[in-house]
């Protein structure tokens, strides 16, 4: 989803920023005393309790670097004109330090000192996706996108494990049904001898293998495939449209309050130029009328100026709620992917087990087998074939005259 206004001022900074971000930009500038502190939740590195949060603010501001950028403070710095005269105000130039992007204000690259990481040297979800990215059709994405779709693209390779799996039983059962049909053959039924007592044992022991791989098969779907199959069901999903809609809203209140300042910056503009008017005709011609109407024109440029410091006021106000909102939540989903590599590496290692216990049971039905062949004796055999089939022990001798 885009928010904000789509306008883009050409200045060698916007380029910088156009470039990495690719996104419009407004800007906002910050000079004399700062109203307010551009503080984060120092979430990470104290001890902050069971609920996640701890009381404290620290002063993180801002530096280079887009993945480490986070939202800080917008500064209104305009003074409203009460008591000095416009004409007689001086006009001195003011470094600007913010941009807002899609109606998030982030720091100016090299301005301040460097921005640290809420976890640093963790590669965490809370660290890098505070800016939004376009897609391939050129739609603005909220990095908190990405993150929802990591999930669900998580959901699906774990269900697809799950079908690996099935597909694995699939075989085995069709396995240990032809082992069982072909230990059943009558093929070489005849053979005799120490030789036939070991062919015979060789046919059992298919039908003991077949049984071992139908035992394998039903442990691989009770113990490996019915989890992946079952771990998170279907209000998995539902639980990230609540995180969706949650942060969304939130973004939407914060692009409703950015368009107030906005739209309280214009009318302070207005008010400053009409005040400006009044006065430089004041000064071509002094009368009681005009010092009235500059009165009047002061009183609504002041009014003007506070109605501007109260919309900043509640424009960062709801960035920080966007803020603190943002961290709690990609914290949470960071935690959901690590137990999902944790719930599917212990399945995997199950059945690496069950594998293990396969080839086991397997040497161990074979074993019979291999005792037989080495008490296989041929001349055993022949003697047992002999006795059993001879025709007479007289032999031939020669004939007489």
């Amino acid at each position: 989803m885009k928010l904000g206004q789509d306008q883009f001022h050409a200045s060698t900074r916007d380029s910088w920023i156009q470039s990495d971000l690719d996104e419009p930009v407004h800007h906002h500038t910050s000079g004399g005393q700062d109203r307010w502190t551009a503080e984060i939740w120092d979430l990470c590195t104290k001890d902050t309790g069971p609920d996640g949060w701890d009381s404290h603010w620290e002063h993180r501001v801002s530096g280079p670097g887009r993945a480490g950028i986070v939202p800080v403070a917008m500064f209104c710095t305009t003074k409203p004109p009460g008591s000095v005269s416009p004409a007689k105000r001086q006009i001195r130039e003011v470094k600007e330090t913010k941009i807002t992007i899609n109606c998030v204000t982030f720091p100016l690259p090299g301005e301040g000192p460097e921005q640290q990481l809420l976890k640093p040297n963790e590669w965490s979800y809370c660290d890098y996706f505070w800016t939004d990215r376009k897609d391939p059709q050129g739609t603005s994405v909220a990095g908190f996108e990405f993150l929802l779709q990591k999930q669900l693209k998580s959901k699906q390779m774990q269900k697809e494990m799950a079908e690996f799996f099935h597909e694995r039983i699939k075989i085995e059962e069709e396995y240990a049904k032809n082992l069982s049909k072909l230990s059943q053959s009558p093929l070489a039924l005849q053979e005799e001898g120490t030789l036939g007592e070991a062919w015979t044992q060789l046919k059992k022991s298919l039908h003991d293998e077949a049984e071992v791989h139908l035992k394998f098969s039903n442990k691989l779907h009770s113990e490996v495939e019915k989890p992946l199959l079952t771990f998170r069901g279907d209000n998995f999903k539902k639980d990230l449209k609540k995180y969706d809609h949650h942060i969304a809203d939130l973004r939407k209140q914060l692009a409703s309050r950015y368009a107030g300042v906005e739209k309280a910056r214009k009318a302070l503009a207005d008010r400053q130029k009409d005040l400006e008017v009044k006065t430089q005709q004041l000064e071509i011609k002094l009368s009681n009328k005009h010092e009235e109407d500059i009165k009047k024109a002061r009183r609504k440029s002041t009014q003007a100026g506070d109605d501007l410091m109260r919309c900043v006021d509640l424009y960062n106000q709801t960035q920080s709620k966007w803020f603190e909102e943002m961290v709690t939540t990609c914290m949470e989903l960071e935690k959901l992917e690590v137990e999902r590599i944790e719930w599917i590496q212990t399945h995997l290692r199950q059945y690496t087990t069950l594998r293990h216990e396969t080839d086991m049971f397997n040497q161990s039905v074979v074993e019979p087998v291999d005792q037989l062949l080495q008490k296989v004796d041929p001349g055993k055999d022949r003697e047992l074939w002999v006795k059993e089939n001879k025709t007479g022990e007289v032999r031939p001798v020669d004939m007489d005259i």
